[in-house]
């Protein structure tokens, strides 16, 4: 089993849509991994999938990130709450719209996994030295990751993430 823990750099209220599409190819990693090493998926992403799905759902209707729909937002929080009730979202929108939002969720998070799908068979080697140091070690921190993930670099292009902050087109 495996837990990858994203530690914010630094105080962010703002994020653009193109550090939000690579948080989601971030996300998908592991069983973008998993597909590739086992050609066999397991129940370890469910807390990613839940997250990135959040992550597109904000995009497409609070966000308005989505080319398809618009620079709209859909649905309104009421945010009141009241005892054992949680915030409700009220829908003002079509059924039709409803769908749209829905394939448009569906588009973001399938772009993201191919794109992450993507970096790992473009950096497999890494993958695998990756892999065999946390079978060995079980815990690495990410400074550990990074040295063994750039261990191929020199020295001045270990400070570059690999792949994972280039912007993916819309």
């Amino acid at each position: 089993m495996g837990y990858t823990m994203q530690m914010p750099l630094e105080d962010r209220y703002i994020m653009t849509r193109t550090e939000l599409l690579g948080k989601l190819a971030v996300l998908l990693g592991g069983r973008s991994a998993e597909e590739l090493t086992f050609q066999e998926i397991t129940t370890g992403a469910q807390n990613d999938l839940e997250i990135a799905t959040e992550i597109a759902r904000r995009m497409v209707c609070e966000y308005g990130m989505s080319d398809r729909l618009g620079s709209l937002t859909y649905g309104r929080r009421e945010g009141m709450v009241f005892l054992g009730r949680d915030i409700v979202e009220e829908r003002n929108y079509s059924d039709q719209t409803a769908m749209m939002i829905d394939e448009e969720i569906q588009r973001i998070v399938q772009e993201c996994h191919q794109r992450a799908k993507e970096i790992l068979v473009q950096h497999k080697d890494r993958l695998k030295r990756l892999s065999d140091a946390l079978l060995e070690k079980e815990v690495l921190d990410g400074d550990e990751a990074k040295r063994i993930i750039m261990a191929d670099q020199p020295p001045e292009e270990s400070t570059e993430d690999p792949g994972v902050s280039q912007p993916m087109p819309a």
